[in-house]
């Protein structure tokens, strides 16, 4: 058995796009046997159309992969079977989608009490939105962050990553994790849920607070932090560099560091509240002062004199970096057809137990023989089955 923490974990993967996956990358990097269940066609997952892509083979790496007709009774029974010596079910199905199927909790968790059974829908199992459609920039615009996101004079803005997949991808995870663990206590599996849009509003921190406690609305403020000022991105004389502050004697060290001493007495500047209040001049005027280095220059001053700064990378820039190099965060992944290529790894480092990545996506029904071997099936049943185009 694999010295890997979640090596006595079995996942059934009946995920797509992006949500889903992100969910079963934490228990298949960390050891879980993840079997992967596709439609017999292939169709379904637009991110499958290519196997070979960059996202693909990040999304889909270390599992077992096999195919099985769901909209067949004969299908269903094959899931049942499967089910019953797994430990988590992960899927993305719209709501009606699995009721309709005889896939859902109830039908399962009959079959094996012990099944944590984890959905990720786009708006909830449950209320007037439950049905529809959803996908990430949908819930970035009902969760708040295309309003947050921007310039107030250039309308809504868009993340440039999908932030209520992933972080719903992430809860996910975590609410599967707590659910074995609570498992082991009570020896009963549970149902456990996330959607895309309250995970998008959860991201939104004291933001939402602002308004749930203070009534307050924020306003888009581009590279400038909501409240603490100064915060954001500043002009040097070879680009842009970021820096920040907080409180009074980190604002002081910054007016020592880019030689303005006359900001440090300006009454206008004198506390947080005014400094918010006269964000616009304040801006002006440290840039005023940062245009006169390079950006590497005011990285390495500000962060001589304790104010936190940094460069704005470009990816390949990013990864180039020594101390991203040093997090481990590429790592390399041996996959048959592409040869060696660079996986996004995980944040998450166990001293005894770390992540691993050793398989790389598999084929279209790679494992199914396999996979229903396992399951009790003899050749002729699987023989049988791949006559009947079950799988």
């Amino acid at each position: 058995m694999s010295d890997l923490p979640l090596s006595h974990i079995r996942v059934l993967d009946l995920s797509r796009v992006r949500a889903g996956p992100t969910c079963v990358k934490f228990f298949g990097d960390f050891g879980a046997d993840v079997i992967k269940i596709e439609r017999t066609d292939g169709e379904g997952d637009p991110m499958a159309d290519d196997r070979y892509s960059s996202d693909y083979v990040n999304a889909q790496r270390n599992k077992r992969g096999m195919t099985l007709d769901l909209k067949r009774p004969e299908g269903v029974a094959v899931l049942k079977k499967l089910v019953e010596t797994a430990d988590v079910l992960v899927e993305n199905f719209r709501p009606d989608v699995k009721f309709r199927l005889g896939i859902d909790y109830e039908s399962l968790a009959a079959v094996n009490p012990r099944l944590i059974y984890t959905s990720i829908s786009a708006f909830g199992e449950t209320g007037p939105y439950s049905t529809r459609p959803g996908f990430d920039l949908i819930a970035q615009g009902m969760g708040g962050l295309m309003w947050l996101t921007g310039y107030q004079d250039r309308g809504p803005l868009r993340a440039g990553i999908s932030p209520a997949d992933l972080s719903a991808g992430i809860f996910a995870a975590m609410g599967t994790m707590i659910a074995l663990l609570e498992r082991e206590r009570s020896g009963k599996g549970q149902w456990v849920q996330t959607n895309l849009l309250a995970s998008q509003i959860m991201l939104l921190d004291y933001q939402a607070m602002r308004w749930l406690m203070d009534r307050k609305i924020p306003l888009q403020r581009g590279n400038d932090h909501p409240q603490i000022v100064p915060t954001g991105v500043y002009r040097s004389s070879d680009g842009y560099f970021t820096l920040s502050t907080v409180g009074n004697d980190s604002y002081l060290r910054l007016c020592k560091a880019i030689d303005a001493p006359e900001l440090a007495t300006d009454a206008r500047f004198a506390t947080a509240e005014l400094r918010e209040k006269h964000r616009d001049a304040m801006n002006a005027a440290i840039e005023a002062a940062t245009l006169k280095k390079t950006s590497a220059q005011w990285v390495e001053i500000l962060n001589d004199a304790g104010v936190p700064a940094g460069p704005i990378y470009k990816l390949d820039e990013m990864f180039a970096d020594p101390q991203v190099q040093e997090t481990g965060i590429a790592q390399p992944l041996e996959h048959p057809k592409l040869g060696r290529v660079e996986v996004l790894g995980q944040p998450i480092r166990l001293n005894r137990t770390p992540a691993q990545f050793k398989r790389a996506p598999p084929e279209l029904g790679q494992h199914t023989d396999e996979v229903l071997a396992e399951a009790g099936y003899g050749a002729e049943d699987i023989a049988e089955l791949r006559r009947k185009r079950i799988v």
